[in-house]
């Protein structure tokens, strides 16, 4: 099982990963890029106000229908919803660019360490190698893949016991592993950068 650790030279963050676990970190983030760019608001080009330039008035203005995306782009304010759409116009896109930005940079990482299909290679690893930068990445990726996931299981604060116990034949039982393999990952990143 992968996990990162801080190398003493240079200050590297290094995770060693079977191929099949970088492959389905590789596929969980693409997933996350494909669900924030589709849809992705038509951003304004021109305009002839100088403050209007300076700033992404792009639409849309409602919350997203879906409750993946609506977790990951939350609204501002939960009991004024012209606020708060007012709020996600100027925000919006800009909260969007930044998720997939530290997304594929997780990819690319994952792509320099020497990705292998694991089809082809059942037995490669590779080594990712991070600096503070695509250390941060990984963090705010990995939480946003999480975030997806506890959205789609429905879990909600307080119910650990239940997921914890969860029986091996119940369908979400893989997935909510991989959720807290996620979470192992991100904790030994969190230690790695201490």
């Amino acid at each position: 099982m992968g996990a990162f650790v801080k190398q003493r030279r240079g200050g590297q963050i290094v995770a060693t990963f079977a191929a099949y676990e970088a492959d389905l970190i590789r596929s969980l983030t693409s997933q996350v890029v494909e669900l924030l760019e589709d849809g992705q608001p038509t951003r304004t080009t021109a305009s002839e106000d100088p403050l209007a330039a300076l700033f992404d008035f792009a639409e849309p203005v409602r919350e997203p229908e879906d409750p993946v995306l609506l977790r990951l782009l939350p609204n501002a304010y939960l009991d004024d919803e012209e606020a708060a759409a007012e709020f996600r116009r100027f925000t919006e896109s800009t909260l969007r660019d930044a998720k997939v930005s530290s997304a594929r940079s997780l990819l690319d990482s994952l792509q320099a360490a020497g990705l292998t299909d694991p089809v082809q290679d059942p037995n490669a690893v590779i080594d990712v190698q991070l600096d503070q930068p695509g250390a941060l990445a990984w963090l705010k990726a990995l939480n946003d893949i999480r975030l997806a996931l506890a959205t789609r299981l429905g879990i909600e604060e307080g119910e650990e016991a239940f997921w914890e116990n969860l029986p091996e034949d119940d369908p979400r039982f893989v997935t909510y592993q991989l959720y807290g393999w996620l979470a192992y990952l991100q904790e030994t990143l969190v230690a790695s950068l201490g």
